[in-house]
């Protein structure tokens, strides 16, 4: 997974110490194409990692960063700026990835993705004890991570997406309510109901969730 996640870059053009994202936001709907790759770079690892947590595949995440590419920078005139381009541009990712899951079959889970964060963030690491030397605790918990990725991957899309938005992108219920154009109320209705539904499929191979 670690070979997966891109790293991210400094733009050379903009450097960010010198120019607002607002300012490069003003001169990219200018027509500045300069500008605009700039703000590109800026969150193309976001991207990026979103698209392959969800979809689990390489090729499948960098074809949704330059369909979502496109797409911002054909919207681009009517963009409002009423939330940042980040925030923006990330909707419009997680709505491509929504397509694609709905389109095609149900992208496998892997627990890996819930273990690694993205290098650039702060590390919060899911502790798992060495049992190597126990072969009945090993199968244990091999079995656990087995019995999770399926409950997960099992999940409608309705609550798998934001649950994943949620516990592995680590985003905030406004930023998912702003992503999903859902409110926050519902947000959480819905990661409620997914730690529910997880719940009941894991019984007792997991005590909690965060809450």
């Amino acid at each position: 997974m670690a070979d997966d996640v891109k790293d991210t870059k400094d733009s050379p053009e903009f450097p960010a110490e010198t120019v607002s994202e607002a300012e490069l936001v003003s001169r990219a709907k200018q027509g500045d194409q300069a500008a605009f790759e700039s703000l590109l770079r800026k969150y193309e690892v976001m991207i990026y990692n979103l698209a392959y947590r969800m979809l689990h595949n390489r090729a499948d995440a960098d074809d949704i960063l330059q369909e979502a590419a496109l797409k911002a920078y054909q919207a681009l005139p009517s963009f409002k700026s009423r939330s940042g381009f980040g925030t923006w541009f990330y909707r419009i990712a997680a709505n491509l990835c929504l397509m694609k899951l709905r389109r095609g079959k149900r992208a496998p889970f892997s627990l890996e993705a819930m273990i690694n964060r993205q290098k650039d963030q702060e590390e919060k690491e899911f502790e798992i004890e060495d049992a190597s030397h126990n072969p009945a605790t090993h199968f244990a918990r091999v079995e656990l991570r087995k019995v999770l990725e399926d409950g997960i991957a099992g999940l409608p899309s309705t609550y798998r997406v934001p649950f994943i938005l949620y516990e592995i992108d680590n985003l905030s219920v406004r930023e998912i309510s702003r992503i999903l154009k859902i409110s926050e109320p519902a947000v959480k209705t819905r990661l409620h109901r997914s730690r529910l539904l997880l719940r009941e499929k894991l019984a007792d191979h997991i005590g909690h969730l965060k809450k």
